[in-house]
């Protein structure tokens, strides 16, 4: 196929989820195409000639991104041997060496269009090489169709739109490949308007055409149009058949995602792929892993993209059991070594708040790239290791690995999470000065954390101010929990106003300002707060934890009512509070958002749903054995402070992982340090 359509699983910083990016690629970039308009096929050695001569006038290619002409004599011997040189050009480029396939070209005395159109591919595979292609398009002495569109595939893999455009006007010929280019190349730049006007307008339309506008109105969450497309495409094929399995699934529409499933005649990897991450982006891990089963079972073998998305799900779920099960199939695969797997296998780990595996599993790696050093850097950061991660960074770049602007969040989350203000300060401006990396939401939401918390909240504002893009809501959450800390009533009301006007819907922007109120006892704001929550009609996200027991995994929500032993669990509750209290604790009230008498206060306390989780667990958890707890909100006061003293009384490590970190109490002390 011209154009191939397929998943790929990403790695990404905790807390967010990762997403399964569905993209359409151009095959010029992985085939090397001839000189016949059917770009499947390797070079054929019938073509035109370039008249040989003894010392020839060659392109050089030079590092510093320009293609010359300089006179010189091959340091390779000259073969008249076009075929095989063309082989070997091709080979090279297919190993992802450019420069011995260039070396290569340059060797060659006669060469025929389709050496050119080799070498051409050659750069056009490569991001951020369409000068260097363009320069080597104009040197071809005759260009057929295949040059014309591996140029035009060129630009847009670099997406620059506007010369695909021109350039494909200025066409002599156009194929079906040369339409088809433009329209997969619209699709996957979001622009289904422009694609759809091409697709009406093209002369004779093919497979490829059907399937990247199927596939493009998927991307672009248009999934009735694609349906409707589909209806009408004459062939349907695997490629467009996953691409409806993809729509159904993003639309959460499970049922239809499985009837096309289970009605394709013919699957293909990627089809398998796209249902297992579907059920996992849905919650449905364990289905994933029974289908991941049933794959194996009928003879397709799984392969880096299969077993990251399982470990994203393993991960997005904390399902430590699932992903050791993962595991266990990994060591047992030809993908024990590979990259991709182990950095997954990493991720989930330290997701599912096993450090030390994820370490362990970090040393054991042949080898590491960059998505590699993230994940290991962010693992440290989000566990309150600031330090081992940041010594991890300065390794990092000593082994000659170059940061990019992922690796600044987990450096700044680092220094944000230990309270190194100055540090992350010049982080900040090191990440732009020294490796060139504009600042992206991301980093502006941890340095206005890293202000915020910090109590430089005027300094945090002042950022937000001079940001060269739109304030993104992030920030101005970010803001108003600082507010909280430092109970700054004038801040949060200006975070809330700008957070807001954005979203008017955000629960957590009304309650983060009602938060601040409380804290103040400034009840009259609470309940103008609430008011204009039910005037919006805005729903307060409930408070819940989960966690893994036995392969089963228990929810508890605030104020549960529905477990099944909550009896127990709120027996043992009772138990722990009159301990507690003994070795000193004292509630925190602020923590409690109602104006209500302190006894009911401390009752409501008391049934956060990870204080149930942790009672549940000393339950049903043998003696000695971690508890493991995760959680859709930030930890509030005081349930951290309870977790403290529970630790030490119960003699237990337990770990809480909420939405922005783990923290790790043992022995009456908490990993964050009390500053989180």
């Amino acid at each position: 196929m011209y154009y191939q359509l397929h998943f790929r699983s990403k790695i990404c910083s905790f807390p967010s989820l990762c997403k399964r990016h569905f993209r359409i690629s151009f095959s010029s970039f992985s085939q090397i195409p001839d000189d016949n308009s059917n770009p499947e096929t390797l070079p054929s050695p019938q073509s035109q000639l370039v008249p040989p001569s003894n010392v020839i006038t060659q392109p050089k290619f030079s590092r510093n991104g320009h293609l010359s002409h300089k006179t010189r004599y091959s340091e390779q011997p000259e073969t008249n041997d076009v075929v095989l040189s063309n082989k070997k050009i091709t080979s090279y480029i297919r190993r992802g060496d450019l420069d011995s396939a260039f070396n290569v070209f340059n060797s060659v005395k006669v060469k025929t269009v389709v050496t050119w159109n080799s070498i051409l591919a050659g750069f056009s595979r490569k991001p951020g090489y369409v000068e260097e292609a363009r320069q080597l398009f104009e040197k071809i002495p005759e260009p057929n169709v295949v040059s014309y569109n591996t140029m035009l595939a060129c630009y847009m893999r670099n997406s620059d739109i506007e010369a695909s455009k021109n350039f494909f006007d200025q066409m002599p010929v156009k194929d079906v490949a040369s339409w088809n280019t433009m329209i997969s190349g619209f699709s996957q730049n979001g622009l289904m308007a422009e694609a759809e006007e091409l697709f009406r307008a093209m002369p004779v339309r093919n497979e490829v055409t059907w399937n990247a506008m199927v596939a493009g109105y998927v991307e672009s969450g248009e999934v009735e149009s694609a349906l409707e497309l589909f209806s009408e495409a004459p062939v349907k094929g695997v490629i467009a058949r996953t691409a409806i399995v993809t729509g159904y699934m993003r639309s959460g529409n499970v049922e239809m995602a499985e009837k096309m499933f289970r009605e394709m005649p013919e699957k293909s990897m990627v089809t398998w792929n796209t249902m297992i991450s579907g059920y996992i982006e849905n919650g449905r891990a364990e289905d994933g892993m029974k289908l991941f089963k049933k794959m194996m079972g009928s003879g397709v073998k799984a392969n880096d993209s299969t077993l990251s998305s399982l470990l994203l799900g393993c991960s997005n779920l904390s399902a430590l059991k699932l992903g050791k099960q993962v595991h266990q199939h990994v060591v047992k695969s030809p993908l024990n070594l590979d990259m991709t797997v182990g950095t997954s296998l990493s991720s989930m780990y330290s997701k599912c708040g096993v450090l030390e595996d994820a370490w362990k599993l970090f040393l054991e790696m042949p080898r590491k790239d960059v998505v590699t050093w993230n994940a290991m850097i962010s693992g440290y950061a989000q566990h309150g290791e600031s330090k081992k991660a940041l010594h991890l960074f300065d390794e990092m770049r000593s082994k000659g690995i170059k940061p990019d602007w992922i690796t600044f969040v987990g450096v700044l989350s680092a220094c944000n999470h230990a309270g190194f203000v100055n540090l992350g300060i010049q982080c900040f401006e090191q990440m732009q000065n020294d490796y060139g990396i504009k600042p992206k939401p991301d980093h502006y939401t941890c340095m206005v954390d890293l202000l915020g918390r910090a109590g430089k909240l005027n300094e945090a504002v002042d950022l937000i101010t001079k940001m060269h893009f739109k304030p993104h809501i992030s920030l101005f959450g970010a803001l108003l929990g600082a507010c909280r800390i430092h109970r700054n009533l004038e801040v949060a009301e200006f975070a809330a106003k700008n957070l807001l006007s954005l979203e008017p819907t955000n629960a957590a922007g009304y309650v983060q300002l009602a938060n601040v109120y409380a804290a103040k006892n400034h009840w009259e704001g609470v309940s103008k707060v609430r008011k204009s929550m039910k005037e919006n009609k805005v729903i307060k996200t409930p408070g819940y934890s989960w966690m893994e027991v036995g392969r089963v995994i228990h929810e508890f929500r605030s104020g549960d009512r529905l477990h099944p032993d909550l009896e127990s669990i709120h027996m043992k509750l009772k138990d722990l509070e009159k301990k507690m209290k003994v070795a000193g604790y004292v509630p925190d009230l602020d923590s409690a958002l109602h104006d209500v008498a302190e006894e009911q206060k401390e009752q409501l306390l008391l049934w956060h749903s990870e204080k149930l989780a942790i009672a549940f667990g000393l339950i049903k958890l043998p003696p000695g054995m971690p508890i493991r707890i995760f959680k859709n909100l930030r930890v509030c006061g005081d349930c951290h402070q309870a977790t403290k003293v529970i630790s030490a009384i119960e003699n237990r490590e337990i770990i809480v992982r909420d939405t922005t970190r783990f923290h790790h109490f043992k022995n009456g002390v908490c990993s964050c340090g009390d500053y989180w």
